[in-house]
């Protein structure tokens, strides 16, 4: 059984997983996963949980919860890929794949998907209340320095696309030294995908960067709005995993680094 932050999880036989939401909002996870996951994954170059069954609410339980096929591999934060050059190659095409796909109907950024792709201005009073927070662990007047530049990147006015929205190592499984699955597509929406550079900062290196930066086929302003985004999830998270998930906490810290160093 994993404890996660949104969900318990719970291994079932060899083959399946059962998804038990912990609060509302993520109860409505599993009903769009249930609902757009079977329309996305055959679509993705990676795999994607697969929903087989699903139980409704009911005075035993007060949420909706599933039933997934298990998928093999180790979370990227644990078992890091062999090649980093190879897995931002994969993980690009990921997200490339994702944003080719029609997205009438889907999802739009908001309160639903924790504001994954809306415009960076949407999280400025949260950030700036994060950095406050978080005086002892970071550098405050760099860490507003590096905010306000990517708020000034220019927004993104092309149309919606789909977006994963988490791509965080402990939502990446590597089997054999690859990135075979992305799970956990809790923030999924549509919208700006600027959110999707996120493994940029969470999971390569700077030579590995380079690689998924030329491989996910981005503007400049996209770039520059990502390193707002992996910064401002990092900040957040920071004060408020500090002493209840310490390897959440480690995740944020070692995102802040990184995006410092370059």
């Amino acid at each position: 059984m994993s404890a996660g932050t949104d969900n318990l999880i719970w291994r079932l036989g060899s083959d399946l997983v059962l998804r038990f939401p912990r609060h509302p909002a993520a109860a409505g996870i599993t009903v769009r996963e249930m609902r757009w996951l079977p329309v996305l994954a055959p679509k993705l170059p990676l795999a994607a949980p697969e929903t087989v069954a699903h139980g409704e609410a009911d005075d035993g339980y007060p949420f909706p919860w599933a039933v997934y096929r298990w998928i093999a591999g180790e979370n990227a934060d644990r078992a890091p890929p062999a090649d980093l050059h190879a897995a931002a190659r994969a993980i690009a095409g990921f997200v490339r794949s994702l944003r080719t796909i029609d997205p009438a109907g889907g999802p739009p950024a908001g309160e639903q998907n924790f504001g994954r792709g809306l415009p960076l201005l949407a999280r400025d009073a949260e950030v700036r209340r994060a950095i406050g927070a978080s005086e002892a662990m970071v550098d405050a007047t760099l860490m507003h320095r590096l905010w306000d530049k990517a708020l000034a990147a220019p927004a993104w006015t092309a149309l919606p696309v789909w977006l994963h929205g988490d791509l965080h190592p402990g939502n990446l499984l590597v089997r054999k030294g690859r990135v075979a699955a992305v799970i956990d597509f809790g923030c999924l929406g549509v919208g700006d995908p600027a959110c999707d550079m996120l493994p940029a900062w969470t999971i390569l290196d700077a030579p590995s960067r380079a690689t998924f930066r030329d491989s996910v086929d981005v503007d400049d302003a996209t770039w520059t709005r990502g390193i707002g985004w992996a910064l401002s999830i990092a900040l957040i998270a920071l004060p408020y995993y500090r002493d209840s998930n310490p390897v959440l906490a480690g995740m944020a810290q070692r995102t802040i680094e990184a995006i410092t160093a370059a």
